[in-house]
C-alpha cells in the first residue's frame, strides 16, 4: 500500500489467489549501493480479463492476494481481519489474481467484505506455466527426488508455478502496473494487532523497499543449486551489489568468507514492498538468470529465498524494515510483539511468538544490524506523522 495521500504514490493490497502458494561485501570497502533503473516490462505477455462489473482502473495503493476459488473461506478470514486492524481506516484497493477464472460467488463474497475497490485478474500461461526451456522429464525426476527428500509440496507442480510467478511475474502483471507499493496477503492468515498508522506512508517517507515480520531457514533439499546459480549471476554484475557497512549480505552467510548460503529468508507470505525495485533492471536480470536455470522446476526454489537473497545482496540496511508491531500468523508460525506496551493493541500470546524458535533468523540480523528492531519510543516517533485521524 502506498502513502498516496501525502506523497502521491500508488499502493495496493495484493492478494494473489494462485494455486499452490558476489560474494558478500568486504567489510572495509567504501559503502556503495546500486543505482535503481526501472525496467519497463513487456506486459503483452499476460492479458487481463475484467470480471463482472469490477473496474480495472488505477487507484492510490493496494493489497495483493493470490487465491483459488476453493480458498474463498481462507481469503474471507484474511481480508476480514486486515480490514479490522488496518484497511477500514485507509481504504486501499485490493488486487486479486488467479490462474483460473473466479466464480461469481467468489467475486460477490469478497467484494462485500470491504468498501475498498477490488480488482480481479486472470493470469495467463506465459506467467503461470512451464517456459519452453524446461526439460519436462528432468522436472518430473526432480519432483520424485523431492518426495524422497520429504520436503513440503514435493510433487506439486502448481506450487512451483506459484513460486516462479511470485518471484518474477506478479509485479509485471498488467493490473499491478499502476502501483508502486504492495502488501501481500494470503488466504488463511491472521493479523493480531491494530495498525493505527499508514503503512505505505511510512514506506514512502523512509524510502523503504522491503518490509517483513518473520524470518526463518528454508529446507536445504529444495535449494541444492540455488546459491551457486546466484553466485554465477553475481560474478556477471558486481556493480549491483551493495557493499560496506550499509550491506546486510552477511545475514545470509554463516561462514567467514561468505561463500555459502545459510538458508535464511524472510517469510514472503507477509511482505510489504516497492514494486519499482522489483521492476528494476537489477532485480529482473537476477530473476531471469535464476529462471533460465530451471531451478524452480528441477528442484523447488521458493519465492521467499529468491526475494530475500535479492534484498540481502542489493539493498541497504536502511531500505529494509522489520514490522515488529504487526502481529501476524501464517500457520504454523506466528509473530507477536513481546513489548508490554503492545499488549493493549494485540490479541496474541507473546510467549508463543516464533522468535523463540530454533528456526528463526532474527539473531543473525541482530548481529549485523543491532538497531533493526525499533524501540517503542522510536515506533511512536516514526509513525506519528502517519497516525490515523478519524474524520469528524
Amino acid at each position: 500500500m502506498l502513502f498516496s495521500r501525502l506523497f502521491g504514490h500508488k499502493a495496493i493490497l495484493t492478494l494473489v489467489a494462485l494455486s499452490g502458494c558476489a560474494l558478500a561485501a568486504v567489510a572495509n570497502h567504501k559503502d556503495s549501493a546500486p543505482a535503481i533503473k526501472v525496467f519497463v516490462p513487456n506486459v503483452a505477455q499476460a492479458q487481463v480479463h475484467s470480471v463482472g462489473s469490477i473496474p480495472l482502473t488505477g487507484s492510490p495503493s493496494f493489497a495483493m492476494a493470490s487465491a483459488r476459488n476453493s480458498e474463498l473461506g481462507g481469503l474471507v478470514q484474511s481480508i476480514t481481519q486486515l480490514e479490522k486492524v488496518f484497511n477500514s481506516k485507509y481504504h486501499y484497493p485490493y488486487v486479486i489474481l488467479n490462474d483460473a477464472h473466479f466464480t461469481d460467488e467468489f467475486i460477490s463474497t469478497i467484494s462485500n467484505l470491504t468498501e475498498s475497490e477490488v480488482k480481479f485478474g486472470f493470469v495467463e500461461k506465459d506467467m503461470w506455466g512451464y517456459p519452453d526451456w524446461v526439460d519436462q522429464k528432468k522436472a518430473a525426476d526432480g519432483r520424485a527426488q523431492a518426495v524422497k527428500d520429504n520436503v513440503p509440496y514435493a510433487d506439486s507442480e502448481s506450487y512451483r508455478h506459484m513460486c516462479r510467478f511470485q518471484s518474477g511475474y506478479f509485479f509485471r502483471h498488467p493490473l499491478m502496473m499502476d502501483y508502486q507499493y504492495y502488501w501481500r496477503v494470503e488466504p488463511g492468515v491472521s493479523y493480531h494487532c491494530d495498525v493505527d498508522y499508514d503503512v505505505f506512508g511510512l514506506m514512502a517517507a523512509k524510502k523503504y523497499k522491503y518490509g517483513w515480520t518473520l524470518s526463518l531457514t528454508d529446507y536445504p533439499a529444495t535449494l541444492k543449486t540455488f546459491w551457486p546459480t546466484v553466485v554465477d549471476w553475481m560474478k556477471k554484475h558486481p556493480e549491483w551489489m551493495t557493499t560496506g557497512n550499509s550491506s546486510i549480505s552477511k545475514w545470509i552467510h554463516d561462514d567467514d568468507k561468505n561463500e555459502t548460503y545459510n538458508f535464511c529468508h524472510f517469510w514472503s507470505n507477509f511482505e510489504v514492498g516497492d514494486l519499482n525495485w522489483l521492476r528494476s533492471e537489477q532485480y529482473v536480470s537476477y530473476f531471469e538468470h535464476l529462471d533460465k536455470s530451471g531451478g524452480f522446476f528441477y528442484e523447488r526454489w521458493g519465492d521467499a529465498p529468491v526475494h530475500s537473497v535479492a534484498v540481502a545482496l542489493m539493498l541497504k540496511e536502511s531500505e529494509v524494515h522489520f514490522f515488529n508491531d504487526i502481529g501476524y500468523t501464517h500457520p504454523p508460525f506466528m509473530h507477536c510483539p513481546t513489548e508490554p506496551e503492545m499488549k493493549s493493541k494485540c490479541n496474541c500470546d507473546p510467549a508463543k511468538t516464533f522468535e523463540t524458535g530454533t528456526w528463526q533468523c532474527n539473531p543473525r540480523m541482530l548481529n549485523i544490524a543491532p538497531n533493526y528492531k525499533w524501540s517503542m519510543d522510536q515506533l511512536k516517533k516514526e509513525t506519528q506523522p502517519f497516525a490515523y485521524k478519524k474524520s469528524k
